[in-house]
């Protein structure tokens, strides 16, 4: 089932990162691919908590919002894919752009709803993966999910995110 080629997707615990959760397990599926979720974390700057608290631990937080993706997203890891994941020390961007190993892999990042003021201070995760990355990059809104639930709250069918704690394709826009 699973070539060479690789879906990569960033996880930050957001709405967008959710719904380029989605967007990358269909695609993985599709192409019979290998995903590959990637965390960042690092240590905030000025939080006194961050600071008395080991890096050990704050890595393993960083690898329970893998866990907490899949299970929001989808009730638990799908059963039918290759899922390889990566927690990285580092900015978001750049561990992104550094996941990538071939042209012929697809880089999924959510688009966020991040202000300007927010992106001048941090940059924007997206730009920095468009400008670096050696493969195709496709941004996922967080519309694309809430579209998604909208349409199924309005005609009474099951929410598409859990059905019965297996995996349901999105038959959202593509």
């Amino acid at each position: 089932m699973t070539g060479t080629t690789r879906v990569i997707v960033g996880l930050s615990g957001s709405l967008s990162s959710l719904a380029a959760l989605r967007r990358a397990v269909d695609e993985a599926a599709r192409r019979g691919a290998t995903l590959v979720p990637v965390v960042a974390w690092v240590p905030s700057e000025g939080t006194d908590r961050d600071h008395l608290r080991p890096l050990s631990e704050l890595e393993h937080a960083a690898r329970k919002r893998v866990d907490t993706a899949f299970e929001q997203a989808f009730g638990g890891y799908p059963a039918d894919l290759v899922i390889h994941p990566l927690v990285v020390r580092g900015h978001a961007g750049s561990a992104l752009v550094r996941a990538v190993t071939a042209p012929t892999d697809l880089l999924v990042v959510g688009t966020g709803r991040h202000g300007r003021l927010d992106r001048l201070l941090h940059g924007s995760v997206l730009h920095h993966c468009r400008t670096y990355a050696t493969c195709p990059v496709l941004a996922v809104s967080p519309d694309e999910l809430l579209q998604q639930l909208d349409v199924a709250a309005r005609s009474g069918e099951p929410l598409p995110l859990v059905t019965g704690g297996r995996y349901a394709p999105t038959a959202g826009p593509r």
